[in-house]
């Protein structure tokens, strides 16, 4: 008997919702096209994704390349920390990630905050076993494996680039001129939904986890000193919440708080996650996920990222054991963190940090240094302008340098000498309308791919129609892709002309609406059932000789009632 994850899939590849790319050579893993079905209900999780984080909120969107050159991830830190732990068969060469091969074959359920001598042991201590042709992996290295895909940008050996992995770094990189764009005032929010790529070792599961996928990111600029969220907005949404607290017990619970209790309580430790939370826990229902099959989950300590506050995932429950939880969304309070590197990186200090005004102009002392540059310049050539850059850090940071003779310099692993007399240190008394600060940033970051996948699990039914078992899409109308459905009785004396004519009619009234007149109307109305169509219409010959009358049938409940065809936009509305 199938599971409800290959009763899904089945359903998804026959009714034109998603299936494997390039199947006519033989398929590539980890890459889903969207068929006609799912590419709109996609396109209609992303605008009301859109709806409501974007423009609901007063937050602007962007849409920035999905290549971007190496530096960007030099500071990111994606070069360097991006990996996924990799253990390769020597019989049969199968690569697998051994984090997975772990969780899957032992008690451990989160080992992914582990390291590779970790895992390593682990696999040893169980003995565990190649999945594709068990043999013994006990005694096979575990090595880190970036999962980034590599690009060359131009002819040649170009500029090396990278296929983004996420598409935060968009947002971030470009905050010089996007602050511009917002007169320099916080808060205000970025958002941006569009495709991302990572080079999984693992594909697997349709969407849920693919080599390409699509994001819909918000990261919102804040000055912590003085932006709070509109509680108000969401106090009363309750959340179904899974702490650290009651993941470490045996018996742990779901704790059911409002997000005011969850702020209040200490659940939620800032308060920008609590908000969103409410404002994603309204949004999910709304498109139709099962609450009953959702809950947020806290970041235990060893897959938290080191620079977020607290962080929390969106889960859905998508089958039938604890192993079926799917994280959907992450929301994160990641400080000053990206910025501050992408400052500190590009050099460009100031482009990175927003200008706060005092109320009243402030004067302090101040340290600061005039370095003779015609010292300077003869003396270290073209490093000059470096080392005039380090000695102004040192006074603001390390006056107390400035006592001894001379201040030593390092630049790229270089020490220089500058004697103190030719630095002009000093300091003096300053008036000040204002500082530099960089802002902190909380993130609400969803997988679009994974949401679609969820709403169409828990849409999924089965039951019996007039003794015939049937197969439904429970989906909710604000993410069906076909709101109407359009039948002729059959196509001829006039049906089909005036069934044209209604479904024209209710696309100018701004319905998704689908015609259909192949087969008898019993497996018309079993197709509409399988992609989800809350309503079908069916003109037959009363409507044309009687009373102007539809039969307008609900997918739910299959009741059926005859409606004006005048009254018909209003009625389905």
């Amino acid at each position: 008997m199938k599971n409800l994850s290959e009763k899904v899939a089945e359903l998804s590849k026959r009714r034109g919702f998603f299936f494997q790319s390039s199947e006519a050579y033989g398929g590539v893993s980890g890459f889903q096209t969207y068929g006609p079905e799912g590419a709109e209900l996609k396109r209609k999780i992303e605008n009301s994704w859109r709806e409501t984080f974007s423009r609901a909120l007063g937050h602007r969107e962007i849409e920035a390349p999905t290549v971007m050159p190496e530096p960007v991830f030099e500071a990111s830190g994606h070069l360097d920390g991006f990996d996924d732990m990799i253990i390769e068969c020597p019989e049969c060469g199968t690569s697998t990630r051994a984090d997975h091969l772990v969780e899957g074959n032992t008690d451990i359920e989160e080992a992914e905050g582990f390291d590779t001598d970790q895992i390593e042991a682990l696999i040893k201590e169980h003995d565990l076993i190649c999945p594709s042709c068990g043999e013994n992996l006990s005694d096979v290295e575990v090595e880190d494996f970036n999962l980034m895909f590599e690009t060359s940008i131009g002819p040649g050996s170009g500029q090396t680039g990278y296929l983004r992995p996420e598409t935060a770094q968009g947002i971030f990189v470009e905050f010089p001129r996007l602050k511009d764009y917002m007169r320099g005032q916080l808060p205000f929010g970025i958002t941006q939904i569009g495709k991302a790529y990572r080079n999984e070792i693992s594909p697997r599961k349709g969407l849920v986890r693919t080599r390409e996928f699509t994001q819909a990111e918000l990261e919102h600029f804040v000055d912590p000193e003085e932006n709070e969220p509109n509680l108000d907005r969401v106090k009363d949404v309750e959340l179904k919440l899974y702490p650290v607290s009651e993941q470490e017990k045996d018996d742990g619970e779901y704790i059911y708080a409002t997000v005011e209790e969850a702020v209040e309580e200490n659940i939620v430790e800032v308060d920008w996650v609590a908000y969103y939370l409410g404002i994603a826990k309204k949004w999910y229902e709304r498109i139709g996920v099962d609450m009953d099959r959702f809950r947020f989950r806290q970041h235990q300590e060893g897959e938290r990222a080191h620079y977020a506050t607290d962080c929390w995932d969106a889960e859905s429950d998508v089958g039938s054991s604890e192993e079926d939880w799917l994280e959907i969304a992450g929301f994160a309070y990641r400080g000053c963190y990206d910025l501050t590197k992408h400052r500190d990186h590009s050099g460009d200090e100031k482009d990175f940090q927003i200008f706060k005004e005092y109320d009243e102009p402030k004067t302090v002392e101040k340290n600061t240094v005039n370095p003779d540059m015609g010292f300077l310049g003869p003396e270290f050539g073209d490093k000059a302008g470096e080392i005039k850059q380090e000695l102004e850090r040192i006074a603001e940071e390390e006056p107390e340098a400035f006592e001894a003779d001379k201040i030593f310099v390092e630049i790229e692993d270089e020490t220089y000498s500058v004697p103190v007399e030719k630095c002009n240190f000093k300091v003096e008394e300053v008036t000040e309308t204002g500082e530099h600060v960089v802002p902190h940033v909380a993130e609400p970051s969803f997988g679009v791919d994974r949401t679609v996948y969820t709403l169409l699990v828990h849409a999924y039914d089965e039951d019996e129609v007039d003794d015939e078992e049937r197969t439904v899409l429970r989906l909710s109308e604000k993410a069906a892709p076909t709101e109407v459905a359009v039948f002729p009785l059959m196509d001829k004396e006039g049906l089909g002309e005036k069934a044209r004519d209604v479904a024209d009619k209710l696309r100018s009234e701004g319905f998704a609406v689908k015609y259909d007149d192949t087969g008898n109307i019993g497996k018309r109305y079993r197709r509409q059932d399988e992609v989800g169509t809350p309503f079908c219409v069916t003109i037959d010959y009363e409507t044309l000789e009687d009373d102007g009358k539809v039969t307008v049938r609900d997918r739910d409940s299959t009741e059926q009632e005859r409606v004006n065809v005048e009254d018909l936009a209003s009625y389905l509305a």
